[in-house]
């Protein structure tokens, strides 16, 4: 699964064609988490076609139940999906108009980037609940805002900034090959957020020191260790992996992984240890004094020292009982200079190196050092 969906990805931002639509389920069973953190608040989705995106329509439909304040959605001037799904309305009559009214529409179809502003979301029709139409009407209506923006809708022009200066909370998934300056710029304007990304982000050096320094985790559900579901535009490479169901094309990605600074119950429960260590089950590294951990599973629960675990440890790290020290992409030795002339061992970029026999070494998969900060006592020996 792994490798032909990061083989998908990969060919996607080659070719900047990195436009993944985010499915309503998966956003719902994530913001559940969040309720608390949304009460009063100004949220804003900077990645979003107001009338497309599944993160606006759960905030809008979700606005009273959540206590917003305001919701504030942009997009880019380019997005492929601009009035492919909202662009128009069936009336009680069965007859087909245009959703938001011919001079809007006109514009909408094409593609100019707008600014969505929502302050309010009522029942119009009278019919007993709230839907995308009910929205619509408030558009048109003039009680709440669509405007178009006056640049690309880019998240880093200043007009875009200003919005994000007035936002609380910012939920997305951004552009994939933007994932590095998108963060970046989250952090220099402080802001909290829920994003969607690759859990192999976890690994680059702008987002690491952010994880160590407890500035940025993983979220709560699909944190780095499953794949998700995405829809995608019909000019997507065609790879394995892809499903089409009502006319609507879907890539599966794996290692999908949420990412955000707001914290939450879920974080901070205990990851529950049963192994005991052994020198015998737990080897040294060559190249680094910490043991490893090949499983999240076998993490020893009376070991003090340092240990090597897979980054998948992040979806279970508890702040409270684990600390994080550092990975092993910076922190090993050069393994040439830790093993015998004539060694056997796969060549390759910085890891840490486990002895299997005689001169011979195996080259892990990169691994995060950590620390248990309440190990149990060692077990005595009768």
């Amino acid at each position: 699964m792994a490798g032909h969906t990061n083989a998908s990805m990969n060919a996607a931002l080659k070719a900047k064609n990195d436009e993944f639509y985010t499915l309503l389920t998966d956003i719902e069973k994530e913001m559940r988490y969040y309720r608390k953190h949304f009460k009063g608040k100004i949220v804003l989705c900077n990645c979003d076609d107001p009338f497309e995106s599944n993160f606006f329509k759960y905030f809008v439909l979700n606005f009273n139940r959540l206590g917003l304040k305001k919701l504030i959605a942009t997009c880019y001037h380019t997005s492929p999906i601009v009035g492919q799904q909202l662009q128009y309305r069936y009336g009680k009559d069965g007859q087909m108009s245009f959703l938001f009214g011919d001079e809007l529409d006109e514009k909408y179809s094409e593609k100019h980037p707008y600014k969505a502003v929502v302050t309010k979301v009522y029942d119009t029709s009278g019919d007993g609940g709230i839907d995308m139409l009910d929205v619509a009407e408030l558009f048109k209506s003039g009680e709440n805002e669509l405007t178009e923006l006056e640049g690309d809708g880019d998240f880093r022009s200043q007009e875009c900034l200003h919005l994000l200066d007035e936002s609380d909370i910012v939920v997305t998934n951004p552009p994939f090959s933007l994932f590095r300056e998108y963060v970046a710029v989250m952090m220099e304007h402080k802001k909290h957020f829920i994003i969607i990304g690759n859990s192999n982000a976890i690994t680059y050096k702008e987002v690491f020191p952010l994880i160590m320094q407890n500035r940025l985790w993983l979220g709560v559900t699909r944190s780095g260790t499953g794949s998700m579901w995405f829809r995608i535009m019909d000019d997507f490479p065609e790879k394995s992996g892809q499903k089409i169901e009502n006319g609507i094309r879907y890539q599966t990605i794996g290692n999908s992984a949420w990412f955000t600074n707001l914290d939450v119950k879920k974080r901070h429960e205990e990851l529950i240890l049963v192994k005991r260590y052994s020198p015998e089950n737990y080897p040294s590294y060559t190249n680094y004094d910490a043991i490893e951990a090949s499983k999240v599973a076998d993490i020893p629960c009376d070991y003090s020292g340092m240990m090597g675990v897979p980054i998948t440890f992040l979806g279970k790290y508890n702040p409270d009982q684990f600390e994080i020290l550092g990975l092993s992409s910076t922190m090993a030795k050069p393994i040439d200079e830790c093993v015998e002339p004539d060694a056997e061992y796969i060549k390759g970029g910085p890891r840490f190196y486990v002895k299997e026999g005689h001169k011979k070494y195996k080259r892990c998969y990169d691994r995060i050092v950590i620390r248990n900060k309440h190990p149990e006592p060692p077990k005595e020996v009768k």
